[in-house]
């Protein structure tokens, strides 16, 4: 998304990314230099009351306001996995994308 990564384009980007079939897991990683964790999180937060996503989502956010910026992921009751590395966010969507192809 790069910088400016407001709402709008969060959701242009969701929307793209899960319409397409061949998709069965999302990971969301963002390092905050441009953007800050919490807008960025607010827009993930705006995006999914658009927009509905039906395939497992991990979300990882490290760099300025991560704090706040994971804050605001908790306490929106997003449906979400939290991770707090690349490493362990490609884990989890691996873990995830197992328990998908499973059902």
């Amino acid at each position: 998304m790069g910088g400016g990564a407001t709402p709008e384009k969060i959701v242009k980007a969701f929307k793209l990314v899960s319409s397409d079939e061949k998709v069965k897991v999302i990971l969301v990683n963002i390092f905050a230099g441009i953007n800050r964790c919490d807008w960025v999180a607010e827009g993930i937060v705006q995006a999914l009351q658009t927009i509905k996503i039906d395939m497992p989502l991990i979300i990882r956010l490290a760099g300025t306001n991560v704090e706040k910026g994971n804050k605001i992921l908790k306490e929106s009751n997003i449906n979400y996995i939290e991770a707090h590395s690349l490493k362990e966010a490609a884990a989890k969507a691996v873990e995830a994308l197992k328990k998908v192809e499973v059902k």
